[in-house]
């Protein structure tokens, strides 16, 4: 016979983790919250809340704009970008393409994830790249038909212990 003790940590421990677990995921599709995503129209309105009747704060204008989900409600995400603005805007702008945002000028993109390999291409402070595969340390990234490797660190919309094959 299991002691009654027992039986109550494994029902708190079971109930703890399931609370847990729905925390992190969104409501309505289930997907891990905070996740990112990007925009897919050129122009995205983002509204105080979520739904048409709420004004609109202001509007996203860079198709491929990695944006990060915080919330979900019905067809509605909020949305965060790399200053922190954000607000709720309709899923049906949104990809689940990932794109980042270089966060170092002249970030060299280079032939393997290794910094003694050739650089590829060098990309700007603010430009958004595709992303590809990502290690622990290095992720692969499409940008103006150039592809290569960069610290993750210097990426804004992966996050730091993300691996992608």
């Amino acid at each position: 016979m299991i002691p009654s003790a027992t039986l109550l940590r494994a029902a708190l421990f079971a109930v703890l983790t399931t609370t847990a677990y729905a925390e992190e995921r969104g409501a309505v599709t289930n997907l891990p919250l905070p996740r990112f995503v990007s925009l897919k129209a050129s122009e995205g309105n983002v509204r105080r809340g979520p739904s048409l009747t709420h004004r609109i704060d202001w509007v996203f204008k860079r198709r491929d704009m990695p944006l990060e989900i915080t919330a979900e409600h019905g067809h509605w995400r909020r949305v965060r970008d790399r200053e922190g603005a954000g607000g709720w805007v309709h899923y049906s702008l949104l990809s689940g393409t990932r794109y980042v945002l270089i966060e170092q000028d002249m970030l060299p993109l280079y032939q393997r994830p290794d910094p003694s390999t050739p650089v590829m291409v060098r990309l700007e402070l603010g430009v958004i790249a595709r992303l590809g595969k990502c290690g622990p340390l290095w992720c692969r990234l499409t940008s103006a038909g150039y592809k290569g490797w960069a610290p993750k660190e210097m990426l804004w919309g992966v996050k730091p212990d993300e691996i992608r094959e």
